[in-house]
């Protein structure tokens, strides 16, 4: 049996760790959510968990009185998002919380000795050179999470030590596939978050629209894989049947299929080496009857090429990036800015903040909150 921790266990990641739970031999230690009361105590009473983090410390409270009637320890803030993250008797950590508030108390958990699921990106976006050097020093596993990850991380399986050509990255291309750059200067919220095949937070959800979640997979990958981001392809299949493949260098290309469904990537990392029955139904391909792949439009999604420059540079710029970009996300579901605008102010916080080529993590987080800064001064 594996001790585990969901940090993030209210979102959709976190609901469908969850769900899964009963397919596999692995105990709860603790859960954090940020603001969704009703559903923590839920999921408190489910799962018994020894702790609950709360991120929002009002609404901590509130938690704690709602499981007065039980011994569940109620703690809060990031202090109380690394204690859960740390606890001794943990084997793996699920981060599955969205945005830079993932970074501290998964380099904590590395720290502490325990592996990583991680489904958390910004993490490796903002400061994959300083967390996967953590991990190789900690001797602890990084297990990806993200469907098209968890499908390269499978893909490797089979590379018996050989060399990689390159990583062919799929994406959806989203719900604005084949409009041009100035059509989606009329795109709606609502239409953004409308996604074809993946049901997913809001958050993620634009990135979707946007392909800014596909430039930041790129990074991700070139920190997981130990690869330059030249060597990344992006794909569009439309489908999402083939999550990724990756190409070897005498040609050869193997691929990871299965249905649109993040639990199969979960449980995987959390069974990980073994394969057990899930409960995702296998793809059925005859009815499939087709695979399609295409280029992705880089003048029609700006955001793929922003998301290539921070992977060259390197340094600080992926948190710019990231935090620019996750407050103009903010500010077009608050409908305060246009769909377009997104990856404007983006680039513009990357024009702004001062580069720094060697970063700690104290440069990280101001870099974030620099970029946040810069996105809000504009609007």
């Amino acid at each position: 049996m594996k001790n585990i921790v969901i940090l993030g266990s209210t979102g959709s990641i976190g609901t469908q760790t969850i769900d899964i739970l009963d397919s596999i031999d692995v105990k709860v230690c603790a859960i954090s959510v940020n603001t969704n009361i009703a559903r923590a105590e839920q999921q408190a009473r489910q799962l018994h968990p020894s702790v609950v983090a709360v991120y929002h410390a009002e609404k901590a409270a509130e938690l704690k009185s709602r499981l007065a009637d039980t011994d569940i320890r109620v703690v809060s803030g990031m202090d109380g998002l690394i204690e859960a993250a740390t606890l001794p008797e943990v084997d793996i950590v699920v981060t599955a919380v969205v945005g830079m508030v993932g970074l501290l108390p998964t380099l904590a958990a590395i720290d502490a000795g325990k592996d990583i699921a991680l489904a958390n990106k910004e993490t490796l976006v903002c400061a994959g050179q300083i967390v996967m050097k953590r991990a190789q020093e900690k001797g602890v596993a990084i297990l990806p999470v993200d469907s098209e990850h968890s499908a390269i991380f499978q893909c490797l399986q089979g590379a018996g030590g050989n060399k990689i050509g390159h990583i062919l990255l799929t994406a959806s291309g989203g719900p604005f596939f084949g409009m041009s750059r100035e059509q989606m200067r009329h795109v709606t919220k609502e239409q953004a978050l409308h996604h074809p095949n993946w049901n997913m937070g809001a958050k993620i959800t634009i990135d979707s629209a946007s392909m800014m979640n596909k430039g930041l997979e790129l990074i991700e990958a070139m920190w997981l894989y130990d690869v330059e981001p030249e060597d990344i392809d992006i794909v569009v299949h439309r489908e999402s049947v083939v999550h990724s493949a990756v190409e070897f260098v005498d040609g050869s290309v193997i691929a990871q299929m299965g249905n649109p469904d993040m639990r199969l990537p979960i449980q995987y990392a959390l069974t990980y080496p073994k394969r057990l029955p899930c409960k995702v139904p296998p793809v059925d391909l005859p009815r499939r009857h087709s695979l399609t792949f295409f280029a992705p439009d880089e003048e029609a999604f700006p955001a793929l090429g922003l998301a290539r420059r921070a992977a060259a540079a390197r340094g600080n710029l992926g948190a710019v990036l990231n935090g620019a970009n996750e407050a103009a996300v903010a500010l077009f579901l608050q409908d305060r800015i246009a769909f377009h605008q997104i990856p404007e102010l983006v680039e513009q916080a990357m024009d702004s903040v001062n580069y720094m080529p060697d970063i700690t993590v104290d440069d990280v987080l101001e870099s974030d909150r620099m970029a946040r800064a810069v996105v809000d001064s504009l609007v």
